[in-house]
């Protein structure tokens, strides 16, 4: 029975485990050929089990407070996930004015560097700097 498991399991490719033989049909023990094994395939005597359905369990999350944090804050989060986390948003920003024509000419560069070199906290931070020094283009109604 051993031969014809291992026999079966090779022509379904799938593994030893989930091939099922019948076991009230003796015929299956004379089996020694793949061609065997295929006819008996066909007539149901050997089945490939189905697959289990995984079971998924969610974890519950539970805030870590501070006794049971390893590494500094740099460790846990890199320096550069959160600069890009400051400087992409006020690029888009930046972008934006720029598309909407509200930036006035030869600025977006300029402030593009700023941005670069860490002069701004945020976008509020930069929109209050162009507002303050009057960079950006007022519509009048």
């Amino acid at each position: 029975m051993n031969l014809q498991r291992k026999l079966a399991a090779k022509v379904l490719k799938c593994g030893v485990e989930k091939i099922w033989i019948d076991p009230k049909n003796e015929k299956v023990r004379q089996a020694i050929t793949r061609r065997d094994i295929r006819r008996f395939i066909k007539e149901g005597v050997i089945k490939k089990l189905p697959e289990k359905k995984k079971v998924k369990r969610k974890i519950k999350k539970r805030q870590q407070k501070t006794g049971s944090r390893k590494g500094s804050a740099g460790a846990r989060i890199g320096k550069k996930t959160n600069w890009l986390r400051v400087v992409r948003p006020q690029r888009r920003l930046l972008k934006e004015l720029k598309e909407k024509g509200q930036l006035k000419p030869l600025i977006y560069r300029k402030i593009y560097k700023m941005i670069k070199g860490n002069a701004f906290r945020s976008k509020a931070h930069l929109m209050s700097y162009l507002r303050d020094k009057e960079l950006l283009k007022v519509e009048k109604k």
